[in-house]
């Protein structure tokens, strides 16, 4: 390893922010959607019964369920999702992706894709403020730590 773990990790961490950024800007210039609400709209489509309770939703998304509840509530005004209780306690509250939601998701998914293969394949091009080479190696040596 070339560097220590802190600062290689503060490289990756600093690629994957600009990566993240890039990401947000572009889905709410072209769907008018953030990328946490991308985020959680995949969780909520892939889910069992396209719905998970809000606090597992925190977790997988890295929110608060503070701040989940209000993400939520945001899908909720533009039409994407929904809030429901459940029906068993009545006191667990879940996320639910509704069509337009999925509808979205569908219409969004390959130009996404798109946009993240070009961020990573070509970061010199998009963040001339990291050096590619630094945040390759960098990479490759959180990879090298990462144990199965």
């Amino acid at each position: 390893m070339t560097g220590n773990a802190s600062g290689v990790w503060s490289r990756v961490a600093a690629f994957a922010s600009a990566v993240d950024a890039s990401l947000d800007k572009w889905l709410a210039d072209n769907y008018r959607l953030g990328l946490t609400e991308y985020r959680a709209l995949t969780l909520l489509s892939q889910a069992s019964d396209k719905e998970l309770r809000i606090t597992v939703l925190a977790q997988r998304v890295g929110l608060t369920s503070t701040s989940t509840t209000r993400l939520v509530s945001r899908l909720e005004s533009k039409g994407h999702a929904r809030r429901d209780v459940c029906q068993d306690d009545g006191r667990g509250v879940y996320a639910v992706i509704d069509e337009p939601g999925e509808a979205l998701l569908r219409e969004v998914r390959e130009p996404f894709e798109a946009r993240v293969q070009d961020l990573l394949s070509n970061p010199a091009k998009h963040f001339p403020h990291l050096d590619a080479g630094l945040v390759a190696s960098a990479l490759s040596e959180v990879s090298a730590l990462v144990k199965p």
